[in-house]
């Protein structure tokens, strides 16, 4: 009987292991066939970080088989960073890009896989998204970028100020000088603005440019195609004489504060406008309310630009042509492109999906709605001024400006940089 007892307690031993190692095998083969993937973008704060994080805990639900590793740095931060780690040997399979000549970097050094082939076989998918986006993305006929949000620039204003001092939106230049001097002699801060990150300042020049000098010009200067881009155009220096009008409407120190203090000045009713990303809306409304109203960058007077264009840019999702998963990549880009999270981003994060009829009035404002319309009918539209030229053009501006604001430099000491920087490029 004993020997019984003990034969039946060896006999469960061995069958418990014999299903641990069973279990481990299975785990070990569940194990082999789950693929990870790594995603950087640019939002380590909220809204958008729970935003993405919980799209990809929804994503891994729906596809068991696909983990999603997340990093995130801020926007002059991730400008580098996302340099360096897509030239190393490890980069990430799946990253935010903006458009235009940032992204064309990347497909010229071989770092972006070439996504056309998904674009056009998949066209249940990509004929939801607003065609024209896609060509910020398109280089020498191949789609490297999927299109994930489109936005603009505008001026935003406190339509109380303005009907307290009886103002009117200005439309010209020289009306928004006499507007905000009007605001200023009120005790208000007239304009909100932060260059310490000097993105913000790109803004203005690219608008500035688009207004003052023929298009032409800067279709010949901006294009990295030639060599015969040389930013000698006179139309320069009056874009940077114009901007640097507004320095006494700033707020005080604009080099030492960023843009998120500049929105949250306007945001309390410190300042009167803003010049602010449409997406911006969603932030700013909450509190303002119907006293938020917007405006197109008014036009300068003289200028031999387009009266009709605006500062507007879809941004977009590319895959490293190192990865070893393309598949899997391209399956969680198309779930982020969908209809479904489009009118879901811009409810929970402000920003406007690149998907068609996804701003309605179920998950956006009235205005918002109007906001868009700026994009849908402007005559033309150009990217931001930081990604659509070369970087050293860009940090020759940017650089110079803030030297500008500080009373260190004059707009044809800027441009001096610009053009020098232009000639080492050919």
């Amino acid at each position: 009987m004993k020997k019984f007892k003990i034969f039946s307690i060896i006999a469960v031993l061995i069958l418990s292991m014999l299903a641990a190692c069973s279990s481990s095998s299975q785990t070990a083969s569940e194990d082999s066939d789950t693929v990870e993937l790594r995603f950087f973008h640019r939002w380590p704060t909220e809204p958008k970080k729970q935003y993405f994080e919980e799209a990809v805990k929804e994503f891994e639900e729906l596809h068991p088989n696909i983990k999603i590793k997340t990093e995130a740095v801020l926007n002059d931060s991730y400008k580098e960073k996302i340099r360096v780690v897509l030239g190393s040997n490890n980069p990430p399979d799946v990253y935010f890009s903006w458009s235009g000549e940032f992204a064309y970097n990347f497909a010229r050094a071989g770092q972006s896989l070439d996504l056309t082939s998904y674009v056009e076989e998949d066209t249940d998918w990509s004929g939801q998204i607003i065609e024209s986006q896609f060509g910020p993305f398109t280089l020498d006929g191949k789609v490297y970028g999927i299109p994930w949000s489109t936005d603009g620039k505008a001026f935003f204003y406190n339509k109380k100020v303005f009907n307290d001092l009886n103002l009117e939106i200005p439309t010209t230049w020289e009306e928004l000088l006499t507007v905000s001097e009007k605001i200023k002699d009120a005790g208000i801060t007239p304009i909100a603005f932060g260059s310490k990150a000097p993105w913000t300042i790109s803004h203005y020049i690219g608008s500035l440019n688009e207004y003052i000098v023929p298009e032409d010009v800067i279709a010949k200067d901006y294009s990295l195609s030639n060599s015969d881009g040389e930013f000698t155009h006179p139309g320069y220096v009056t874009a940077l004489e114009k901007f640097i009008e507004l320095e006494p409407y700033f707020n005080q120190g604009v080099n030492s504060v960023d843009h998120q203090y500049a929105r949250e000045l306007f945001n309390g009713g410190k300042a009167a406008i803003g010049y602010f990303q449409l997406a911006e809306i969603g932030l700013i409304e909450p509190s303002l309310g119907e006293d938020l109203g917007v405006f197109n960058t008014p036009f300068v007077e003289g200028g031999e630009g387009n009266p009709s264009s605006i500062t507007a840019a879809p941004e977009g999702i590319m895959i490293s042509s190192k990865t070893k998963h393309p598949e899997e990549a391209m399956e969680f880009i198309k779930f982020l492109t969908s209809k479904e999270k489009g009118i879901e981003q811009l409810k929970e994060v402000s920003e406007y999906s690149a998907v068609k009829e996804t701003t309605t009035s179920e998950n956006g404002s009235a205005l918002q709605q109007e906001a868009i319309d700026l994009i849908v009918n402007a005559d033309k539209t150009y990217l931001w001024f930081d990604t659509a030229v070369d970087i050293k053009i860009v940090d020759a501006y940017l650089n110079g400006v803030q030297q500008m604001l500080d009373g260190k430099k004059s707009a044809e000491d800027v441009m001096k940089d610009v053009q020098k920087a232009a000639k080492e490029l050919k």
